[in-house]
């Protein structure tokens, strides 16, 4: 029989590779509920931007709880956009991208999901 998993904040967790600039707790992923094909977890970012990074063939879709974030991507992180408070961002798979907290004092929080239950994250060496 199929179950509704329900993860409690004392469940959830922190083994997914994380990012310098960033810290990832993942909420459904396989190790939390058995999740085959979904990861969903809450990234809080301090003042300050994240390293390079992309999430593998997963797409992302990135919710803004708090904060205002400005994202820098392409090639060369070359091009950027600004998303604030009750925005969504969605990050094609492959994309080397950083975030970027723009307060100076205030941590930022999003909800984020990708078509994976694995914990795909790549750092890379910063292309600029």
């Amino acid at each position: 029989m199929n179950q509704i998993s329900l993860i409690k904040p004392e469940q959830q967790s922190i083994q997914t590779t994380q990012t310098p600039g960033m810290h990832r707790t993942s909420g459904i992923a396989s190790d939390t509920c058995g999740s085959s094909g979904l990861w969903v977890g809450l990234v809080t970012a301090p003042p300050g931007q994240s390293a390079p990074h992309h999430h593998g063939d997963a797409e992302s879709g990135i919710y803004i709880l708090s904060g205002t974030i400005r994202m820098h991507y392409g090639n060369t992180l070359e091009y950027n956009l600004l998303a604030q408070e009750g925005d969504f961002l969605y990050v094609p798979a492959n994309v080397v991208h950083v975030e970027e907290n723009i307060s100076k004092t205030d941590i930022a929080r999003m909800l984020v999901s990708r078509n994976s239950a694995n914990y795909m994250v790549v750092n890379v060496t910063d292309p600029r």
